[in-house]
């Protein structure tokens, strides 16, 4: 017997089976929804580090960007202070001295120095006159003056003097309304000022390319006297600019734009790009010779998530894995243990049933074959025919076991029991019986009731009716009336004339009663002049309704 603890205990678990695959996967949610959680948090922590790290990035490029700006301006006071010194400076002077100051003309960023007199339009004329007479046949200020126009800033000198700068030789500054903007600060506030966004006259074959330059007044006399005569500037181009103020800086995973006053597409001046995907953006204002620009920077980052996220989530994913492995092998192992403990606890019912339905069958058959013997004894004369007639029902009764024992005792085919009761009578003779009839299947029980009435039919015809002279015949046909029964005609003829019997004898009984009780139904015997007739009809039930007998049946 099974512990029947261990069956309640697997009976109460029940539940765990129910889903074998959904506690697996639950536990595999679980677990993702976990690792999510940590890459959610690690990556809020990553988050709020870089805008930290980004806040001190933005503070040391806006630093970076006013000491270059700091720088050029130091140097343009150098030169502001050469001009507001000397009366005339020549060309030669301004060489050496640019030279001394910014080398190739490159330092800091900017392209260069130059000198820009401020002169009325009155005196444009001997200013030209003058440079012209100098040697410089071409230097002709550029635009024009427009109506109205009192003063010019024409470039008079610029250092180095390569192609570009040699080509914004005689511009004149104060034509554009953005560098004129920018001088007349320097000359209110008597101090640097940077320009607006600018397209330098050196970039005139690049017409994307943004810059802006920064104006030195140099102021004479003072007082009523006090005059502005002229600007010593430098240009620069904000590509170049912002690289040089990157020397001062080490941000490689940062984008960096500077915009003119605005954060504007328009007011772009220059942006340097990194690779990767674009993270959190600060800006900051900062003042650029009294003016300002909008400092804007970006966080880059090498994928979507940091390192740390990277970890977490392939060690994450590996243990869910692992998990819903490790749950789904449990409960497999688990379903496996059920069913065995089921299909033994199965095998225990099928075992008692067993027990009962052989009880029971023994107990039907030693009554079957004590009533047999009873009423044998009552009719035989002698002991000879008591042990012929038992010997020979007992026979009857074995027959029908072994077909039942092929069928391993579920059913029993109706006319192979036709067949096995009429078989001693058969043998050289098949021609005396003609059998006849479809495939029905029989209980255990109806087909030893109906094997017992067949051998007594046959026994009787043997001894008194048509098996008793060659030309004799037997007709067994049987056919189904209903779902549930069938019934079997037996028909003799071309033996000797019958009469009714004077005296029941114990064949009569054995059919008339024992079988008709055993299968629930009249049986019709007849005694004709032609032969004996006989109609029984015989249950027929489903596999399910003669199964082994559980506890209720009897």
């Amino acid at each position: 017997m099974i512990d029947q603890a261990l069956l309640d205990r697997v009976q109460k678990q029940a539940w765990f089976h129910k889903y074998p695959r959904g506690w697996p996967f639950l536990l595999f949610i679980i677990a993702s929804i976990t690792t999510a959680v940590s890459v959610m948090a690690i990556e809020r922590a990553d988050r709020q580090t870089r805008r930290v790290e980004l806040d001190r990035n933005l503070v040391e490029i806006s630093s970076a960007l006013e000491r270059r700006v700091t720088e050029n301006i130091a140097l343009l006071r150098a030169g502001a202070a050469l001009f507001g010194s000397q009366r005339d400076v020549s060309e030669e002077q301004f060489r050496a001295f640019a030279e001394d100051l910014q080398g190739k003309g490159n330092l800091y960023g900017s392209l260069g120095m130059g000198w820009a007199p401020l002169v009325s339009v009155e005196h444009l004329a001997e200013l030209e006159v003058a440079q012209q007479d100098g040697g410089d046949f071409d230097w002709i200020v550029h635009p024009r003056p427009d109506v109205g126009q009192e003063l010019v800033a024409p470039i008079l000198y610029i250092e180095p003097q390569d192609q570009p700068n040699r080509d914004a030789r005689a511009y004149d500054m104060f034509s554009d309304p953005v560098r004129r903007a920018a001088m007349q600060q320097a000359m209110k506030l008597g101090k640097p000022v940077a320009s607006g966004k600018v397209h330098l006259v050196q970039d005139a074959g690049r017409t994307e390319a943004a810059g802006f330059l920064i104006y030195m007044p140099v102021v004479v006399g003072g007082g009523a006297s006090r005059q502005v005569k002229g600007f010593v500037y430098s240009p620069f181009r904000a590509e170049t600019f912002l690289n040089s103020a990157s020397e001062l800086y080490r941000a490689d995973q940062i984008d960096v734009a500077i915009y003119d006053g605005a954060v504007a597409p328009e007011n772009l001046l220059a942006e340097r790009r990194a690779e990767g995907l674009t993270g959190p953006t600060m800006e900051r204002r900062i003042d650029v010779g009294s003016h300002t620009w909008v400092v804007v920077i970006s966080d880059r980052k090498v994928g979507l998530l940091s390192a740390a996220s990277r970890i977490t989530l392939f060690f994450g994913a590996l243990t869910s894995l692992m998990v819903m492995a490790i749950a789904r092998f449990i409960t497999r192992r688990s379903a496996e243990d059920r069913r065995v403990l089921e299909w033994l606890q199965g095998q225990a019912a099928i075992r008692n049933s067993l027990t009962r339905e052989l009880n029971h069958r023994v107990k039907n058959t030693l009554a079957n074959v004590l009533s047999i013997a009873a009423l044998t004894r009552r009719r035989a004369t002698d002991i000879d025919e008591f042990t012929e007639s038992l010997t020979a029902r007992i026979r009857a009764l074995s027959a029908t076991h072994d077909l039942l024992s092929q069928s391993d005792w579920r059913h029993a085919g109706l006319g192979d029991v036709v067949r096995s009761e009429l078989a001693p009578y058969m043998q050289g003779s098949e021609g005396h019986v003609e059998m006849s009839g479809p495939e029905i299947r029989l209980a255990p029980n109806d087909a030893m009731s109906l094997g017992l009435a067949i051998h007594e039919l046959a026994t009787n015809a043997a001894k008194y009716g048509a098996l008793s002279r060659p030309e004799g015949r037997i007709h067994v046909h049987w056919h189904q009336i209903a779902s549930d029964l069938a019934e079997v005609h037996w028909r003799e003829e071309g033996g000797p004339p019958v009469a009714v019997p004077g005296k029941r004898g114990f064949g009569r009984d054995l059919i008339e009663k024992i079988v008709a009780h055993e299968l629930k139904s009249d049986v019709q015997l007849e005694f004709l002049p032609a032969g004996v007739e006989c109609r029984l009809r015989v249950p027929v039930r489903t596999s399910r309704e003669f199964a082994l007998r559980n506890d209720r049946r009897d």
